[in-house]
């Protein structure tokens, strides 16, 4: 008898709902041959994320090496799901583009935060998971 998997690689589709679904992430960047991870919250509209930013760190490193990686997940009691994705960062140097994302995309802390930052998405990848207790590993027999 052969046991479910419990992962499952989710469909492009399946991964963009999941994303849209989490109200927070984080940012993968590395500067210096340095890797850094700041959590923050965003909206998904259609194969871009955004998310806004003061100076600082964050802005320096999108600024500096615009290739990232962005990871959000979520779970409930007995299963959960991870999305990966991996794009260019980008400034929002357009005004009416930067007014509409603000109206939507509100700071979690209270920070004047006067930077919105889009990652163009080229890479999603996700994984849905049934949690459970970990099984035997499988012995095998050489005759």
């Amino acid at each position: 008898m052969t046991q479910q998997s419990p992962v499952t690689i989710l469909s492009a589709p399946e991964a963009w709902e999941l994303l849209r679904s989490a109200p927070v992430g984080r940012l993968a960047t590395v500067i210096n041959r340095q890797p850094d991870i700041f959590p923050v919250n965003f909206v998904v509209e259609d194969s871009a994320l955004f998310f806004r930013t003061a100076e600082g760190s964050k802005l320096l490193q999108v600024t500096v090496n615009a290739r990232v990686a962005f990871q959000a997940d979520g779970w409930v009691t007995d299963t959960g799901w991870s999305v990966v994705v991996k794009g260019a960062a980008t400034e929002i140097e357009d005004a009416d583009e930067r007014d509409r994302i603000e109206r939507v995309l509100h700071p979690w802390v209270a920070t004047v935060k006067t930077h919105v930052i889009r990652i163009d998405v080229d890479e999603i990848e996700g994984r849905r998971f049934v949690f459970g207790e970990e099984p035997e590993p499988e012995i095998s027999t050489y005759s």
